[in-house]
């Protein structure tokens, strides 16, 4: 066990294995970004194209309108 060339060769192993890891995870990550641009760039046309359609706009002001009075509900302020 005192064998140089044994702990060498166990050292070797184990930064091969680090760096297989390592370039595992880079890889991984590197993926998991590039999945995040596709999906952000399936959305941004959409919000960019023009603007929003009447009756999207209209289906925002009922839900602000809907948020602004349970809001004052919650505040316990009477409408």
């Amino acid at each position: 066990m005192q064998d140089p060339l044994f702990w060498l060769t166990i050292s070797g192993a184990g930064l091969l294995g680090l760096v297989i890891l390592a370039w595992a995870a880079l890889s991984g990550w590197r993926g998991w970004l590039e999945l995040e641009r596709m999906k952000l760039d399936r959305v941004r046309p959409d919000a960019t194209s023009g603007g929003a359609s009447p009756a999207a706009r209209i289906e925002l002001a009922d839900l602000k309108e809907r948020v602004r009075k349970l809001e004052a509900i919650a505040a316990g302020v009477d409408l």
